[in-house]
């Protein structure tokens, strides 16, 4: 569903991504882990077309993801984005802002817009707020409203740019349970994260960036367990040592 062929990009004279390769298949969950600045976020940003690259190609759906192709936005309606901040509209209700885009992005009936919107709120476990505010809303009520908003669309396949990472912990846990029956339902997600029990709960392959790399890549169990290169090991025991929600038998690192 999604191809990534040595992509590069810089910001100025900075190179943020440095031949980045890898392909996602549909249904498929795959989790991005990472320090800050490694590029994790830069990359959903180019597969969404939200920012261009150098060199290297992005294949999504067999199109070829170019931000100043006129198509682009009919790419973006297959390929949904949940982002760390909901950028919810505050002076919409949480019905209204789920409904925005399939009326004015997809032209759809206001009446089957609200029903799939009401569907999806419910789905979320927002069933009682139809009619709140943003501003009504806890940040993880937030969040939840913001990822019907992208349902709604009814994407091919979905990115979370650390969708929890803006939130309170104790509010951490309902945002992933939704990801997590997405992920049962077999949405194809990439997930930017530094939530390691869900990665190593949910994921099909998790990659490992530094420096603009994938330095290493695998089944959930072998990043996370047992990792083979000392960056990944070096970043886990940061991540572990500072509550990173590992499961007791934590990582298994090598001599």
């Amino acid at each position: 569903m999604i191809e990534i062929k040595g992509v590069h990009k810089k910001f100025a004279h900075v190179e943020v991504l440095k031949g980045v390769n890898f392909t996602v298949a549909e249904g498929e969950v795959v989790c991005l882990i990472g320090p800050s600045g490694s590029g994790k976020s830069t990359l959903l940003r180019c597969i969404n077309g939200l920012e261009s690259y150098e060199e290297g190609d992005i294949y999504v759906l067999g199109q070829r993801v170019n931000n100043k192709d006129k198509n682009i936005n009919n790419l973006r309606r297959q390929i949904g984005m949940v982002f760390q901040r909901f950028n919810l509209f505050p002076h919409r209700s949480v019905l209204e802002n789920v409904m925005e885009g399939p009326i004015h992005v997809n032209g759809e009936p206001r009446s089957v817009a609200e029903k799939r919107a009401k569907a999806l709120l419910s789905m979320v476990g927002l069933a009682e707020k139809f009619n709140a505010f943003p501003a009504q809303l806890s940040g993880g009520q937030q969040q939840r409203v913001a990822i019907a908003r992208t349902l709604a669309l009814q994407p091919k396949a979905i990115l979370f740019d650390e969708p929890t990472s803006a939130l309170d912990p104790e509010l951490v846990g309902e945002v992933l349970q939704v990801m997590r029956t997405l992920a049962a339902e077999g949405m194809t997600m990439i997930v930017v994260t530094h939530e390691m029990h869900f990665a190593r709960e949910v994921a099909d392959r998790v990659c490992f960036l530094h420096s603009g790399l994938i330095v290493e890549q695998g089944s959930a169990e072998q990043v996370l367990l047992q990792p083979q290169e000392l960056r990944t090991q070096d970043f886990l025991r940061r991540v572990l040592g500072s509550g990173g929600g590992m499961p007791p038998d934590g990582v298994q690192t090598c001599a």
